[in-house]
């Protein structure tokens, strides 16, 4: 059988496109840049340490932000009613996966999609939340990297050895998102006893507010408190400037779990390495945007604990850091 001129001609061309098209196909797909959405935090963020490691993650797999990935920040500005309506925007925005850095944050995106990768950092008792069916298989569309358990009995050993002399210390925290109810009265009791056995008695105070965080420091400068204990909750961490402050200038040694309290002037702070974990959540974004599923990325669970200290704050409180405290630090603030 003859074949003409013109068939040839044609068939060739039908084979050329038919070998390049998958190639088409995946320089279309490599040219996409996948959209994150950040929520709870804002553009300034980007450059804390937190969202440095999260992005410095996110550089190191070879993402690169402009040109294969954007992030999307959005914040409440301190407004944790106003996540709920964030969350929905970044869902209508169609974004590929949305990242969450506080409990609140995590349950509004839950609330928000059952469909859209969400990928939490720092999240304290995910399965006692229901924000995962387990950690070995989270079954829905959210997983992440799960601080590791509270242990404000350790805190109040370091603020007990750095002051020796408090004796009466009040406890800021946030009821709502701290501790899951069910394990708030409990927790309350297990911390009483190990406050005794330290010489403490501890007052606990519920703030879910900037006015209630105002009016409950303006409380404690004539309660005959001697110490402070504060929750990084999402309200206390962007309130850690004013309240640290608040503590220097009423000589309260002060402790938290998050380090970023500690570089604010509070005096020790004992808790998640959390630019550690954020670090590990970019590698979940990167797989899920490499096609792998959240309920089938077990929830990782983080055990890397950093202890520091803040020197400065504690000369101006008059205070002597005993060495064998200073040796424990992962870091000593000058």
């Amino acid at each position: 059988m003859m074949i003409t001129r013109a068939a040839l001609a044609i068939a060739l061309a039908l084979s050329v496109l038919l070998a390049t098209a998958p190639r088409a196909a995946e320089a279309q797909q490599a040219g996409k840049i996948y959209r994150i959405g950040f929520l709870g935090a804002s553009p300034a963020d980007a450059d804390n340490q937190y969202g440095r490691a999260f992005r410095e993650g996110l550089r190191e797999l070879g993402w690169v932000e402009g040109h294969t990935v954007a992030i999307d920040w959005r914040s409440p500005g301190g407004d944790n009613e106003r996540l709920d309506a964030l969350a929905t925007e970044l869902v209508r925005a169609g974004v590929d996966v949305i990242v969450t850095p506080s409990t609140p944050s995590t349950m509004a995106a839950k609330r928000a999609t059952q469909t859209i990768p969400v990928v939490f950092a720092n999240l304290v008792s995910p399965v006692e939340r229901g924000v995962v069916a387990s950690l070995a298989r989270p079954g829905g569309n959210v997983t992440g990297v799960a601080g590791p358990p509270e242990v404000p009995s350790k805190r109040l050993q370091f603020l007990k050895e750095a002051a020796p002399r408090v004796s009466r210390v009040a406890f800021l925290q946030d009821p709502l998102t701290d501790v899951p109810a069910e394990g708030r009265e409990a927790r309350r009791q297990a911390m009483a006893a190990d406050a005794r056995k330290l010489g403490l008695d501890v007052r606990w105070i519920d703030v879910r507010n900037p006015p209630e965080i105002d009016a409950a420091l303006t409380g404690l400068a004539s309660s005959g408190v001697n110490g402070l204990v504060v929750s990084d909750a999402t309200q206390l961490f962007e309130r850690r400037e004013h309240i640290c402050a608040f503590a220097r200038d009423h000589r309260l040694p002060a402790v938290s779990r998050n380090r970023s309290f500690a570089e604010a002037g509070c005096l020790v702070t004992y808790g998640p390495n959390h630019a550690a974990n954020w670090r590990r959540a970019a590698t979940y974004v990167d797989r899920i945007l490499r096609g792998a599923k959240p309920a089938e990325l077990p929830v990782e669970q983080s055990t890397n604990f950093e202890l520091v200290i803040n020197l400065e704050t504690a000369k101006a409180l008059g205070l002597t850091i005993p060495r064998s405290l200073l040796l424990q630090a992962n870091q000593v603030i000058q």
